[in-house]
């Protein structure tokens, strides 16, 4: 039966009570990322378009991918990537069931951090 009082109810867990935790951080930021990676394959697909189209569509694709905007842009998906690969191996540890408790997955949270930026830098910097 439908619950007539519902007004009455506090929420929970209400937004100015509830401490933001790593785990579900983490798990925002590789929705985020998943997102933002469609959207950077998107701009590398016009590019692939533009080249195989015209050589004036061509350089207005290859202008904007290779002005400062576009290594923004470009640097940001790697990163992206990187975090979001991450976030894929995290999830595979956890379905072995290893990795569970609450010092663990904080401490993979803070790895997925620090080892996204790390290996982001090794990339960029490598070539």
């Amino acid at each position: 039966m439908a619950d007539v009082n519902r007004g009455n109810r506090p929420l929970s867990p209400h937004l100015t009570i509830y401490r933001p935790q790593m785990t579900s951080i983490s798990s925002i930021f590789v929705r985020i990322t998943g997102n933002a990676l469609l959207v950077s394959t998107l701009l590398l697909i016009w590019w692939l378009l533009a080249a195989s189209s015209s050589a004036a569509a061509f350089a207005v694709a290859d202008y904007v991918i290779t002005s400062w905007f576009g290594d923004i842009v470009m640097v940001l998906s790697l990163w992206a990537l990187w975090y979001h690969s991450l976030g894929g191996l995290r999830h595979l540890i956890w379905d072995t069931g290893r990795g569970l408790e609450l010092k663990t997955a904080e401490r993979m949270g803070w790895m997925m951090i620090i080892g996204s930026l790390v290996l982001t830098a090794l990339t960029v910097f490598s070539f």
